[in-house]
């Protein structure tokens, strides 16, 4: 039994040999058991195992097994040293269960082993772990056990897989050396020798002495140093170290591989040349044949980048098969150089002309290989570009399928540059792949020139169809997208001005409300005479003519949305937002101005009336000795001071009044004061007496 083949058993130290010895130097092994269940058929099998490794002699001295129950209960105890009796009853001389500090119960312990001494063959006693050093010495007890003895369970199995794979190979290896030598020795016969050249060792005898002489220094270092206590693991004796054996091992596998190595130089020497003829000629033959014939069948580019890349990984296998004979090539044309440079050899002539068949086959080979690399190189190439292109005109096409709903004219225009680099690119993407086409097709019009004399006519005809159907659909597809490209910018151009004039009929309202705030706030003087008010009146026409042009401007504006909209099929903003407002700023002005026409009019004809009447001459009474134009001059002045207190009323119901409550005032006080002198004037004409008192 090997332990390789019960490893996992092994591993899990269900028993060991410390390495320990009872005071009849009988071994010591121990059964470590465990709180878990411990299985009865691994533990047969690794006792089995263990009682293997050491001699017969060793075995006559007898075992004494510790059986550590400390951790486990009575009833496994008692079938484990049942279970000696069947596994190992001649070698076992005594057998130590090491009891836990608290004894199992005493009903469950009844057993007496003692009483079954003579069935069982061998001596059982209970004892405590700090009483074991009485049946054992401390040296030769574990430190689970409070000895000394230092016991590593893997390194100890690690060096047991060792022993037993050197043990093995070298035996099947010094049987096989035994039979190359023997065989060459008795092989005068053409037959036999040829037989022997076949045959050759399993394993690196090299590498299995190496393994025997390691093996050999640790086995040698564990017996010097075992009883310092410095090495994890203490040796037992000789038989279990098997030093002996692998010494002998040793000896036997140099004398054998000396001979080996002999018989090695000789059949090299023999057989060199003929190696070296055969050698030339499987590569000359397989070149010639299987080689030229994969390059045959390989014609086609293929017609897209994955099937580039397979044809390009199949000719990758062809180079690789290929590689392999290039290697023997190179290693022969060495051979063969240094055989004729030797000059030892009889058949120089037939050397040179092996050498010169050889390289000239090779190096046509290799052009040719070459040639289909860079083929299907520039054809991947080709392919590449094209799937680029496809992939950008399907990128331009999805951009001009989707419809433009823009926020604003800066996010079209900057869609629209956009649409015009995507263009570029697709221009510069088809004269990529004309250039790339081109270049194909010169390649493959020198395909013929390595066809071994095969038509290729029908299959060149097929790639280069093709190569030009990829380029012509490309520029077919390229074609639709500038026309549909045409169509977008026109659109997007619309758009743009839709934009436009959307902002500037918004701009309008603005300024039309700007000019509503300017005349409400700034256009509040009457004038102090009547030709300062008809001036004012005829700027304020002017003002007027102003805020009519922008308003016209507006609507024109929004008039051209309403066109550009129908144009594009799309709704206007400015139809439910801007024209109402461009509408109501433009009607409250129109009330506005209408309300400061009737008072400055009211004020030119307040002023004309009351400067007439104040620089009339006196010698000419009866010109103002009218009462009714002192009466119509009064009502005037009144009327014009009741609506300079009235507010502009809007549509909607709001009021405005003209500039502040303080520039009102000052400008009735204005008109108080020129009522005051009429007034004063009409008294004087009632009353000349008045005036000539005064005089």
């Amino acid at each position: 039994m090997e332990a390789s083949v019960i490893l996992p058993i092994l591993k899990k130290k269900l028993a060991f040999l410390s390495g320990g010895k009872d005071r009849r130097s009988g071994l010591i092994l121990t059964i470590p058991l465990c709180l878990e269940q411990t299985n009865m058929d691994e533990l047969s099998v690794t006792l089995d195992y263990l009682l293997s490794i050491p001699s017969e002699k060793c075995k006559a001295r007898g075992f004494t097994v510790i059986v550590d129950g400390r951790k486990s209960q009575w009833n496994v105890v008692k079938t484990v040293v049942l279970m000696l009796q069947n596994v190992v009853p001649a070698e076992v001389s005594l057998v130590c269960v090491v009891k836990p500090d608290e004894f199992w119960d005493k009903k469950v312990t009844h057993f007496c082993f003692w009483k079954e001494k003579d069935r069982l063959g061998f001596e059982v006693i209970l004892v405590s772990a700090n009483k074991l050093t009485r049946y054992i010495e401390p040296c030769q007890l574990t430190e689970d056990f409070g000895g000394s003895l230092s016991y590593d369970h893997m390194d100890w199995l690690n060096k047991r897989l060792v022993f037993e794979k050197f043990t093995k190979e070298s035996t099947s290896l010094l049987d096989e050396l035994a039979l190359i030598n023997n065989g060459s020795d008795k092989g005068n016969q053409e037959k036999e020798r040829s037989v022997d050249l076949n045959f050759l060792p399993s394993v690196d005898p090299e590498t299995v002495l190496q393994t025997g002489h390691e093996l050999l220094s640790e086995l040698q270092q564990r017996r010097f140093n075992g009883s310092d206590g410095g090495v994890s693991w203490s040796p037992m004796d000789d038989e279990l170290l098997a030093q002996p054996q692998v010494m002998k091992l040793l000896d036997s596998l140099r004398e054998q591989y000396t001979r080996y190595q002999e018989v090695c130089r000789q059949r090299s020497k023999r057989t060199q040349l003929e190696e070296i003829q055969q050698k030339v000629m499987q590569v000359v033959n397989w070149l010639e044949g299987p080689g030229s014939e994969q390059l045959r069948a390989q014609w086609g580019i293929g017609d897209s980048i994955r099937a580039s890349q397979a044809l390009q990984q199949k000719h990758e296998e062809i180079e690789s098969q290929h590689s392999e004979w290039f290697a023997v090539y190179v290693e022969l044309n060495q051979q063969i150089a240094a055989l004729l440079n030797a000059g030892d050899e009889e058949d120089l002539v037939e050397l040179k002309s092996l050498q010169q068949q050889l390289s000239d086959v090779c190096y046509r080979q290799a052009s040719q290989l070459e040639f289909r690399q860079n083929l299907l190189q520039a054809a991947l190439e080709f392919h590449g570009v094209a799937q680029d292109l496809s992939q950008q005109l399907d990128g331009l096409l999805g951009m001009l399928c989707v419809d433009v709903a823009p926020a604003d004219g800066a996010s079209i225009q900057q869609t629209l540059k956009l649409l015009e680099e995507k263009l570029k690119s697709v221009d510069v993407g088809l004269q990529g792949l004309r250039e790339k086409g081109q270049g194909l097709l010169d390649q493959i019009s020198n395909q013929a020139s390595w066809a071994y004399g095969k038509d290729v006519t029908i299959e060149n005809k097929e790639n280069v169809d093709h190569i030009q159907g990829v380029m012509e659909d490309m520029q077919l597809r390229k074609q639709r997208c500038e026309d549909m490209v045409d169509v977008r910018r026109l659109k997007m151009l619309q758009m743009v001005q839709l934009f436009k004039c959307e902002e500037d009929a918004a701009q309008a309202v603005e300024w039309l409300s700007e000019l509503l705030d300017a005349l409400l706030k700034t256009h509040i003087r009457l004038g102090d005479d009547a030709q300062e008010t008809k001036v004012l009146l005829e700027k304020h026409r002017k003002f007027v003519d102003v805020a009519q042009s922008t308003y016209d401007y507006g609507r024109q504006l929004l008039q051209a949305t309403v066109v550009l909209c129908q144009s594009l099929r799309c709704t206007s903003r400015s139809s439910g937002d801007t024209l109402p407002r461009l509408n109501r700023v433009w009607k409250q002005f129109t009330i506005a101005s209408e309300e400061r026409v009737h008072r400055l009019e009211m004020a030119i004809a307040f002023h004309s009336n009351t400067e007439k009447i104040l620089q009339d001459c006196p010698e000419e009474p009866e010109a103002i000795n009218d009462e009714e134009q002192f009466d119509e001059i009064e009502a005037v002045g009144k009327s014009l001071l009741d609506r300079l207190t009235v507010p502009v009323v809007y549509p909607d119901g709001t009021e405005q009044y003209f500039g502040s409550p303080s520039d009102m005032a000052s400008t009735a006080e204005h008109i108080r004061d020129r009522m005051k002198l009429v007034s004063l004037k009409r008294q004087q004409l009632r009353h000349p007496e008045m005036m000539t008192t005064e005089s």
